[in-house]
């Protein structure tokens, strides 16, 4: 007993890193999101139900949970591409292609709302207008969550060792075997968080939306715009009731993406 205390006891240093490291969690964290929560819980129940009731803030947060999703699916999809790509094949220009992928990234996110409008505005070079539509949030969705499942999944792939593939060929495993049997499950845990982690960005975006979306109410409008709306005409309280709203569908989201990660590593 004595022993196993020993063991898990930590000592002064570990034990005053640990107390840094929570209090800087909670203070950028922990502290704010509780604050959102007070905040919705002061006018009770019943402010908070009419508040994420109303049809225009209904029709924001499915309008945003909808695109998220669609775009999620699409970088799980697009991005384990991309990262397999860039780590399994060479050719010209693959190091212009990583430095393009990190570019979300790096942009303001006005920036980036600025040159979508360019690209898919009224004056588009190529043609295409998708202004005042729902596609211009999907664009601005998909702009920003682009390098999150490339960036998680890429330095996984890049750990796994090409023998077992081959072996498991040797053996006469098709190749689809070896990516659902073999791959698949090494990659699970990592494609799962950068899919958590493109939803939870693109149910809070704002900025490159903005611009092209045209934030019109019951079409464009999405939450975070909502949100905004609520805090101008000086409605707190129905701002922090969207967000928690948006809180409590990315740890939805989040934990629904852990579940089919174990369950794909289990399987595998």
């Amino acid at each position: 007993m004595t022993a196993l205390a020993s063991r898990t006891a930590l000592g002064r240093g570990p034990a005053i890193g640990l107390g840094i490291a929570t209090l800087w969690f909670s203070l950028l964290v922990l502290i704010p999101l509780t604050a959102v929560l007070v905040e919705t819980a002061a006018g009770g129940w019943g402010a908070f139900w009419t508040a994420i009731t109303d049809e225009q803030t209904l029709a924001a947060i499915r309008l945003t949970v909808v695109q998220a999703l669609l775009v999620t699916a699409v970088n799980v999809v697009m991005g384990t591409i991309i990262a397999w790509v860039l780590v399994r094949d060479h050719f010209p220009g693959k190091r212009v292609l990583e430095v393009v992928i990190d570019i979300p990234f790096a942009l303001p996110t006005i920036v980036a709302g600025l040159v979508l409008l360019a690209l898919y505005g009224p004056r588009s070079p190529i043609g295409v207008d998708v202004a005042n539509t729902q596609t211009a949030v999907f664009l601005a969705f998909l702009f920003v969550t682009l390098p999150f499942v490339v960036r998680t999944v890429q330095p996984v792939l890049a750990e796994l060792d090409p023998e077992v593939e081959e072996a498991a060929a040797s053996l006469g495993a098709s190749r689809a075997v070896t990516f659902r049997r073999i791959i698949l499950p090494a990659l699970a845990p990592a494609i799962a968080a950068g899919a958590a982690m493109s939803f939870a960005r693109g149910i809070s975006e704002y900025g490159s939306l903005v611009l092209l979306s045209g934030n019109l109410p019951m079409r464009t409008e999405v939450a975070s715009v909502r949100i905004f709306s609520h805090i101008e005409n000086g409605d707190v309280a129905s701002a922090s009731a969207v967000a928690a709203v948006l809180l409590v569908v990315a740890l939805v989201a989040i934990t629904v993406l852990d579940l089919i990660q174990r369950r794909v590593a289990r399987h595998g």
